[in-house]
Parts: structure tokens; C-alpha cells; sequence
């Protein structure tokens, strides 16, 4: 079996004396499926180098036989940046997610055009190092928007091979992949309907389906699946026990004292729609003056893909909301908005354990992880407001309260209805949150891609 990722499971880092340090990778790819994969004999993972000490390692041999299977491609710097920003997070991630401001966006220009070549030339070496590894009719599991032609182009390097692919993403219906440029959007749609394509839930998996019809014909054979994995609860728990855990749970008591909390736990990126959020919680101490003082709202934000203007700009307007609720309602004695944009996982787990309230409201995500952890990690039976565009709505829709994610008022009651919520209610709808939660082992998800691949 050959996992092929845009992230690897290991990552470098290089030392003052040259040598070179290794650590776990990072993301839910990573977290799935390492503890599933590495080490076995027959499992190899293909992934690129993606800093310059992943490229180092590589160029100088370092990287050679580290975690066993493990074998990353160092790619052309400047060609994978136009492959990973312009196209992937730019383009790709803005169009599944539905994030286009039509009106404004995107343009396709000559910079688009070049940047596409880098995306296809970073794929086909991809595929190329894929094919020139797998054995014969072996199973080869792509993963994710970033290798979305691989299986095309593998499909034509190796045709023995029986391969899956499996978009972590949402996928964009037909009226927004109809956004795309021609040529994109058919060797999208082509790439992934020559294999089994794999989605978190059955709607991306339709709305891929209906995609498909429209741009590649309504005669158009699609082989896509649903398939999808929870936390890992022991991991989880390991975490929560430890020191730096309990270290960041005393510091935020301190903060919060006896009042009620609701968090978030978020990248910090417009798909997540951290804004919205804000403005349902002020619209909450607004038209409720009970509400004031007794409630707070803790936001552990992880910056991400700075690099991008959309991103740096997304996470200003962010910190100005946040400081401008302060300005407006905070007391000597309460800090009405805790923003804290560390990337600190135990200070996030110290959140979650805290929650009366975790809100999940993304514009559209394809699975969201935390609306499971937080019901795992909770200390205070947390009631979970989740937006029906979370792929994970489809999983936790009998436990939680839904959550329209353009809608502030109807937010703003969800977080009313949560705070004052009968204890017995709350314990039985976190009961069913933690069983759904738990009810999908990535053991199972695993299974599904090798049994779906063809």
C-alpha cells in the first residue's frame, strides 16, 4: 500500500551543527493514519518536502530511510508555491468552500494560467514518483485537493494499480465549479471519475457526483463513496491529562472565574467564519442583559497560510472585532472576548474541557474534527451549536443545536438556548454527542478507502 499526501507524517528540522532533528507531521491526514501505517513493511508514504529544512534533509540524504516508508519529494521551490498558494488555497480551497466573492473574484489571468502548470507539473511528479515505487496491482491512497490530478495521471503511468482518492474538503456544486476555467474544471472532474473518489459525507460526495454530469456529460460514470473518521479518544485523553494541560486550565480559570464560556477552536481562515460568531455573541449581550458579565467567550485561534493576503487581512478584521467588542462591554472584572491565536494545542484542549458552549460555525467545511473533540474533552457537558455545513452535522445533527451560518440572530438564540439548557437535557445530548463521536474509528475509514479503490 503507498499513502500519498501533500503533507508527510515527518517533518525536519535543521540544527546549528547541520544535523537534522525529525517530528511527527502535522493534520488530520497525519493524525488518522500514522499510527495506522508507519512502520508496517508494506506501507509506504510518498509526500512532499514543504520547508526548506524538509528540502535540505532530502537534498542531502538525511531524510533517507527516516520512519521506515517515508519518501519526500523535493519539489521545485518556487513552482510548489504557485502549485500550494495560488492554486490549492487560492483557487481550490476558496471554490469548495464556497468563499468567492463573485463580484470581485477570482480573475484568471496570465498569472492563473502559469501558476495551473505548476499545479499539474507538481502532481505528475507526484504520480511519476508513485508509479516508479508501487508494485505490481498494488493499492495506492491519494489524499486530498492538493494531488486532485494524480489519479488521472497515475491511472495513465500505471494502470495495474488500484487507486482511491479521498478530497477531506467539501465539494462544490455545479453552479461553482462552473466558476472554474474549462480546462481545470474537466481534468478535475476527469482525474477524479477515472477512480473511486471518497468524501467525508454523502453530500460532498453528491455534490461531486452532479459536478461531474455538468462538466463532464450527463452520461458521465462517477465511482464516489462516503467515508469518514472520528478523534482518537485515547489520544486524546493523554493529552488532557497532561501537565501542560492542567498548567493552561489554571491560567484560563483565573481569567473566566465562575462565569459561563463559549468557545471555539479554530484555524484562523475565512472558511471557519469567525466573524460571524463575534457578532452573534455581541448580539447576544445586546438583547439580553442578564447576559452581560456572566458570559464569556473563549477564541483559540491558530494563524494559518499567512503567506496569503486574504488570510493576513481575514485575521485583522478578526483581532479589530475583538478588540472592539472588548472596548465596547469589558468591566474591570470581565474580559468579554478571550482571543488567544497561539498555536497551542493543550491551551485548546484546556478550552474545550471548559465549554459550556462550543460553537462550530463554518461557512462549509468537510468534516470538522473539534465538534467531536470538544463532547469528548468537556468537563461541563457542553452544549455543541454546529452549523448545518459541517460535514460533521450530518454525524451530530440529534445532539446539537443547528446553527444557520449566515444567520446572527438565529446564532445569537442557539447560544441562548445552550446557556440555559436543563442539565439533563445537556448530559443527554453530550452522551450521544461522545457516542457518535467514538463510533468511527479511522481503523474503519482506512478499510473503506482500500475496499473503494479500483
Amino acid at each position: 500500500m503507498i499513502v500519498v499526501s501533500h503533507r508527510g507524517p515527518v517533518s525536519f528540522r535543521r540544527e546549528p551543527d547541520g544535523s537534522f532533528t525529525t517530528r511527527r507531521g502535522s493534520g488530520g491526514v497525519v493524525s488518522a493514519l500514522a499510527p495506522l501505517l508507519l512502520g508496517r513493511a508494506d506501507v509506504r508514504w510518498i509526500a512532499a518536502a514543504i520547508g526548506e529544512d524538509d528540502r535540505a534533509a532530502v537534498l542531502t540524504g538525511a531524510a533517507a530511510g527516516v520512519d521506515g516508508g517515508v519518501e519526500l519529494l523535493a519539489l521545485d521551490p518556487e513552482v510548489h508555491a504557485r502549485h500550494y498558494d495560488v492554486i490549492s488555497n487560492r483557487v481550490l480551497w476558496f471554490c469548495f468552500h464556497g468563499l468567492f466573492d463573485l463580484a470581485r473574484e477570482p480573475t484568471f489571468d496570465r498569472e492563473f494560467h502559469e501558476a495551473w502548470e505548476c499545479y499539474r507539473s507538481v502532481n505528475q511528479s507526484v504520480a511519476a514518483a508513485v508509479a516508479e515505487a508501487a508494485p505490481e496491482g498494488d493499492v495506492v491512497l491519494v489524499q486530498d485537493l492538493q494531488l486532485l490530478l494524480v489519479p488521472g495521471q497515475l491511472r495513465a503511468l500505471r494502470p495495474d494499480l488500484r487507486i482511491s482518492h479521498f478530497t477531506h474538503t467539501p465539494f462544490c456544486g455545479p453552479n461553482s465549479i462552473r466558476v472554474l476555467p474549462d480546462t481545470m474544471a474537466t481534468e478535475v472532474c476527469s482525474s477524479l471519475g477515472g477512480t473511486a473518489a471518497g468524501f467525508h459525507t454523502d453530500r460532498w460526495a453528491a455534490s461531486y457526483r452532479a459536478s461531474a454530469s455538468e462538466i463532464l456529460g450527463p452520461d458521465t460514470t462517477t465511482h464516489a463513496f462516503a467515508a469518514t473518521f472520528g478523534p482518537d479518544p485515547d489520544a486524546l485523553a493523554a493529552v488532557a491529562a497532561s501537565s501542560e494541560v492542567a498548567a493552561a486550565a489554571a491560567a484560563l480559570d483565573e481569567r473566566v472565574g465562575d462565569r459561563h464560556c463559549i468557545v471555539r477552536c479554530d484555524r484562523m481562515e475565512p472558511s471557519k467564519n469567525i466573524l460571524r460568531g463575534f457578532h452573534a455573541y455581541e448580539e447576544l449581550l445586546r438583547d439580553d442583559a442578564t447576559w452581560p458579565g456572566r458570559v464569556t467567550f473563549v477564541a483559540e485561534l491558530n494563524p494559518s497560510r499567512e503567506s496569503l493576503v486574504e488570510y493576513r487581512d481575514y485575521r485583522s478584521e478578526v483581532e479589530t472585532t475583538a478588540a472592539r467588542i472588548n472596548d465596547e462591554w469589558a468591566t474591570s472584572d470581565w474580559e468579554p472576548i478571550i482571543l488567544d491565536t497561539r498555536d497551542d494545542f493543550p491551551q485548546s484542549v484546556a478550552a474545550l474541557q471548559r465549554a459550556d458552549v462550543l460553537l462550530v460555525n463554518p461557512v462549509r467545511d468537510g468534516l470538522n474534527l473539534v465538534a467531536m473533540e470538544g463532547p469528548l474533552l468537556g468537563t461541563r457537558d457542553p452544549a455543541l451549536c454546529l452549523s448545518r455545513e459541517a460535514g460533521a452535522f450530518d454525524l451530530l445533527r440529534d445532539h446539537c443545536l443547528a446553527v444557520h451560518p449566515f444567520d446572527i440572530t438565529q446564532t445569537a438564540n442557539a447560544h441562548a438556548t445552550a446557556l440555559t439548557m436543563e442539565p439533563a437535557e445537556r448530559a443527554t445530548r453530550v452522551a450521544g454527542l461522545r457516542d457518535a463521536a467514538g463510533a468511527r474509528p479511522a481503523s474503519a475509514w482506512l478499510d473503506a478507502l482500500v475496499s473503494y479503490a479500483r
